[in-house]
């Protein structure tokens, strides 16, 4: 069976589970937060995923999704697991059952607004930001059985196209919150290309070095796997140091900049304490040496 949570995603459940529809196909719902209203004359800062993770585990957990998605920096948070429904699309007693009609209807937020502003670059589509974790994201849904299809089309733009009720109950795969009966949203405006996976198995990737444990960065530790750490904190934009030399050498620039970099993760408190954890180690990705 597969993982009912996703490997890659911060655990943040907020209980109330309840079963989809297990006679009707799988699909997933893309949305974007679309919590700030900017312009390209008006670009708005994008909201910290720490303030998103909070809203969905506070006063909105009842309109929760299973998946919120940072595209910036690849990071995940979930609230519910696979096999239960989420509560980000409306659901009118009586009606469609929106939030249920499916094996699994797996629903994923992605932290967007047209025009948001990100070290000073404005993104207008989600399709122009990075993208990162998207692999990791399809390669989970798709491990419960969604398919790779989009039964009311890929979205393009910002525009409300309704499934009909009979289609949303018996076709499986991708819609848009645009597409969901019931609802009047017409997000996400685009979302990333399937990237099929050929047959046999995958290609040789880059190497990263694993998680070292928290017991490896103490003070006064000399290791090139440091150095390395140190090099992607640079290129992540987290650099706190007040020195080039000892770059090799843990001391108090790394545990500033490794905080910085568990912050920009949407990181808080004890989580966001310098000192490396397996989940921020992981996203960092610090090549093998």
């Amino acid at each position: 069976m597969p993982d009912p949570w996703m490997p890659q995603a911060l655990k943040a459940d907020v209980g109330d589970h309840a079963p989809c529809d297990p006679d009707l196909p799988a699909r997933a719902i893309a949305h974007i937060t679309a919590d700030r209203e900017a312009t390209a004359g008006a670009p708005l800062d994008l909201v910290p995923f720490a303030r998103l993770k909070g809203f969905f585990t506070g006063s909105g957990r009842g309109r929760a999704p299973h998946i919120l998605w940072d595209p910036f920096t690849g990071t995940f948070a979930q609230f519910f697991p696979a096999t239960s429904r989420s509560k980000a699309v409306a659901d009118a007693a009586g009606g469609t059952r929106t939030n249920r009609a499916g094996k699994v209807v797996l629903q994923v937020e992605a932290l967007f607004f047209p025009h948001c502003r990100v070290d000073g670059e404005v993104f207008a589509r989600l399709v122009d930001t990075p993208c990162r974790g998207w692999d990791d994201l399809h390669a989970w849904i798709s491990s419960w059985g969604v398919p790779d299809v989009w039964p009311m089309g890929r979205p393009t733009s910002l525009s409300r196209n309704t499934c009909p009720a009979d289609k949303w109950r018996s076709q499986g795969g991708w819609y848009a919150h645009a597409h969901v009966p019931e609802n009047d949203h017409v997000d996400p405006g685009s979302w990333p290309v399937f990237v099929p996976r050929p047959p046999g198995p995958p290609p040789a990737g880059p190497r990263f070095e694993p998680f070292p444990g928290t017991s490896f960065f103490r003070a006064g530790r000399r290791s090139p796997v440091i150095a390395g750490m140190h090099g992607r904190l640079v290129a992540e934009g987290c650099d706190r140091y007040t020195s080039g030399t000892g770059t090799d050498v843990w001391g108090p620039g790394d545990v500033r900049s490794y905080a910085a970099w568990q912050q920009k993760l949407g990181l808080e408190g004890s989580a966001a304490d310098g000192v490396p954890g397996r989940f921020s180690w992981d996203r960092l990705g610090v090549p093998e040496v």
